[in-house]
């Protein structure tokens, strides 16, 4: 993975985003679509293009652990914790998401957030200043795709932007780890 980031292609995604527009990116897990995740009609873009049921909620990603209260009423001291020490990217279901395009909430009322290491992902969302959609780059129900070629047309030609970093880099197609966290800091695990 390369650190080095292009200052060209990162304006380009940041303005992609601040119009409401579509991302195709590499995360620190596998390729995936974003958007503003405060904007509903770019939201709204993201499920339209996957063919995504709405009950379906999505993955929001921030820069780091400070920005959570922003987007969560009720934060467990065991999410800071467990954000710190896991070696794996880990998405956290929070059961009270505030300040978030509404069709980015789950009915329940929960959001997923992962704190994203990653080069790319870190300097966009800390340019951004907002968090971003992520969710997989495939029509729903199809196969995940493990690197940029494996990645649809269909998918390609509906986003706004696609990123030129790590195009030739393979990922381990392996999603992150989800687990839910209630206010009393009770987990379970949804995605191992």
């Amino acid at each position: 993975m390369s650190a080095f980031v292009d200052r060209e292609d990162l304006n380009k995604a940041l303005e992609t985003l601040k119009n409401g527009g579509l991302i195709l990116y590499p995360t620190d897990t596998i390729w995936g679509i974003g958007c503003d995740a405060t904007n509903p009609e770019a939201v709204e873009k993201v499920f339209q293009l996957k063919g995504r049921d709405k009950s379906k909620s999505l993955i929001v990603l921030l820069h780091n652990d400070n920005q959570l209260a922003s987007y969560v009423n009720e934060i467990p001291d065991v999410a800071y914790q467990l954000i710190e020490y896991t070696e794996k990217p880990l998405t956290i279901v929070y059961s009270n998401a505030k300040n978030l395009a509404p069709n980015a909430i789950a009915e329940d009322g929960s959001i997923g957030i992962r704190i994203v290491k990653h080069p790319f992902c870190e300097q966009l969302l800390q340019r951004f200043r907002k968090p971003i959609i992520s969710t997989s780059a495939n029509i729903s129900g199809e196969p995940t795709a493990k690197d940029f070629d494996e990645i649809s047309d269909v998918i390609k030609d509906g986003v706004d932007y696609i990123v030129a970093y790590e195009r030739d880099v393979a990922t381990d197609g392996k999603s992150s780890t989800v687990m839910k966290l209630d206010p009393s800091g009770k987990f379970e695990f949804i995605r191992k």
